[in-house]
């Protein structure tokens, strides 16, 4: 069967074999950096450091999403959470209008609820239902009982992007920068809700694997994505194997969509809970 999974660049996934990734776009007053696999990403990391201006983002838009689409007789997409951006919708109209173009093409796109690594979950899973043989409906309703069972952590040492794009107060994030605040949380119905303030490298990493005991891991595959944190993410993934030695635990970089959002030592940790083994495989 030829198949096109498409996510756009928020899952920190380059294009590879039936992968697409649709990049996003960083824009400054000043600048505009494409998430691709081109972009400078350390240059751009120290020109928002130094940058006091107003920083956003920008989604793919229907025609981008159509061109990835190519060929394929079925197409999976999978964006960032709606709440974040408007790259579920314009995926969404791209899935229409290549229906109503190919008829017998099928596409359909997965509101991911979330962002960076547990959109990957999402696209392991796709690849593994049809090895499995399943057909383009069994696998659509597959995934989206499988999607209750994945989940997202984030770790961040810096508010400044966030405070720069109006999504935190300028002065929230200039008290924990100097304090050496980091900030835990976790996606939750499509947003990311910060949940604990706590000081120290050691203490985010025991807090991060609490939260992910608190939502349900007990054992299951994690990602654990990172803004040059990989120090960090080691700690992590000794932490949940001193309980659960045989879990599957890989790291992957931030890309630049991540990365704007994360900052330098941030974390993204996607992992599936309890119950998984139990949904339809």
């Amino acid at each position: 069967m030829n198949y096109r999974i498409v996510v756009d660049s928020s899952a920190n996934r380059l294009t590879d074999g039936h992968l697409i990734s649709v990049p996003l776009k960083i824009v400054t007053d000043e600048r505009q950096y494409v998430d691709n696999e081109t972009l400078p990403l350390d240059e751009m990391l120290e020109y928002l450091s130094n940058y006091k201006g107003k920083s956003g983002t920008s989604c793919p838009n229907t025609a981008e999403y159509v061109e990835a689409f190519g060929d394929a007789d079925w197409v999976f997409a999978i964006t960032i959470t709606s709440n974040l951006s408007g790259s579920y919708n314009a995926a969404r109209i791209a899935c229409e209008e290549y229906e109503e173009t190919y008829p017998g093409k099928r596409a359909y796109v997965f509101d991911s609820l979330s962002a960076g690594p547990e959109l990957v979950l999402l696209v392991e899973k796709i690849e593994e239902y049809i090895a499995q043989g399943m057909d383009f409906d069994q696998a659509v309703s597959a995934i989206e009982t499988y999607k209750e069972d994945t989940h997202l952590i984030f770790a961040l040492e810096s508010l400044t992007n966030l405070a720069n794009n109006g999504r935190v107060s300028k002065v929230v994030a200039a008290g924990a920068n100097l304090l050496g605040i980091r900030i835990i949380g976790k996606a939750v119905v499509g947003r990311l809700d910060p949940t604990h303030k706590v000081r120290g490298q050691k203490k985010a990493v025991k807090t991060s694997y609490a939260i992910m005991k608190e939502t349900g891991y007990s054992g299951g595959k994690v990602i654990i994505d990172s803004c040059y944190g990989l120090e960090t993410s080691e700690q992590l993934a000794a932490l949940i194997r001193e309980e659960y030695p045989e879990a599957s635990i890989r790291y992957g970089k931030c890309g630049a969509l991540c990365s704007f959002y994360a900052e330098k030592g941030g974390l993204m940790i996607a992992f599936e809970a309890h119950g998984v083994n139990d949904k339809v495989r």
